[in-house]
């Protein structure tokens, strides 16, 4: 096989190792959701409990997962339904001074995610000094928000704008909610999208939030670009994280974590005591260390 270039345009050579250690210390790191509540402007938030209740779930969630051991956050606003493919400034004014308020309790690198607008993203965590962002930069879909058609040239170029090169890109390339207009083998698309789009990291998912991702497709995306982390981006759960993490270089996880294991419930202590307890029974038989780096 050919060999491929590196994804991202500061970070040097982009194998898994590489990129996912210098963010989370470790290889094979477990990435938990900061949903939040829905924020104001949205049809579900709850003028009446306001931006305190908002920031007092996301405390709350926080404290639980840190004490718990995961080896990211990722800050999204999942409670915003319906979703839609352009945020407005009372959200991301919101988002951002959300992350502010607790972001001193923050001991875990963490990252932002705004469904489903990259540029909203990049500017809420340039502002709040996130380390990376996750969002759908690549493709054209028939979507549940309409026909979704996102523009990697104009996100990259708006980060360099705003000064804001060191912050990693996840790729979502299977998004959820959604389907490609013109499908493409899932190892032709992650290479496309690392060469061509600059990708550091690549997220398979699932049909929705909490659906799994098909492991086969990680797998494929994974022989395709071998220098770049291929991560579950959904539906992981206590029972499949030792399957998912067979094959994948990471995962990110929500529902699974939550109170009965519903994806707007919050995080349920005792979910991800026994999720990071077969974790860790996964790293000890593979002889895994964690590595230098992930500060917040």
């Amino acid at each position: 096989m050919t060999s491929l270039p590196s994804g991202g345009t500061t970070s040097g050579t982009n194998s898994q190792g590489s990129v996912l250690t210098a963010l989370f210390g470790r290889t094979r790191p477990v990435i938990a959701m900061m949903h939040r509540p829905p924020l104001p402007g949205r049809p579900l938030y709850d003028g009446r409990s306001g931006m305190a209740s908002v920031v007092d779930s996301l405390r709350h969630d926080l404290d639980i997962l840190q004490d718990g051991g995961v080896d990211g956050v990722l800050f999204c606003n999942e409670g915003d339904r319906p979703y839609p493919l352009h945020t407005d400034r009372a959200q991301v004014a919101a988002m951002a001074a959300a992350i502010g308020e607790i972001r001193p309790l923050i001991h875990v690198p963490f990252g932002v995610d705004l469904l489903w607008d990259p540029f909203a993203a990049l500017a809420v965590a340039q502002a709040v000094q996130a380390r990376f962002v996750r969002e759908v930069f690549t493709g054209v879909y028939d979507s549940d928000m309409g026909l979704w058609q996102p523009d990697a040239a104009a996100a990259l170029d708006y980060r360099h704008a705003i000064s804001a090169d060191d912050i990693r890109l996840f790729f979502n390339i299977e998004p959820e909610f959604a389907r490609p207009v013109a499908p493409r083998p899932i190892g032709d698309l992650a290479r496309s999208v690392v060469v061509s789009s600059l990708a550091d990291a690549i997220l398979i998912s699932g049909a929705m939030a909490g659906a799994s991702a098909d492991l086969t497709h990680i797998a494929e995306a994974k022989a395709a670009v071998p220098q770049t982390p291929v991560l579950a981006n959904t539906g992981v759960k206590i029972e499949s994280v030792r399957e998912t993490l067979a094959v994948a270089d990471g995962v990110i996880v929500g529902s699974g974590l939550k109170i009965d294991g519903y994806t707007w419930n919050p995080v349920d202590p005792d979910r991800v005591r026994r999720f990071m307890e077969e974790v860790r029974a996964v790293r000890d038989e593979s002889g895994e260390r964690a590595g230098h780096g992930g500060k917040a």
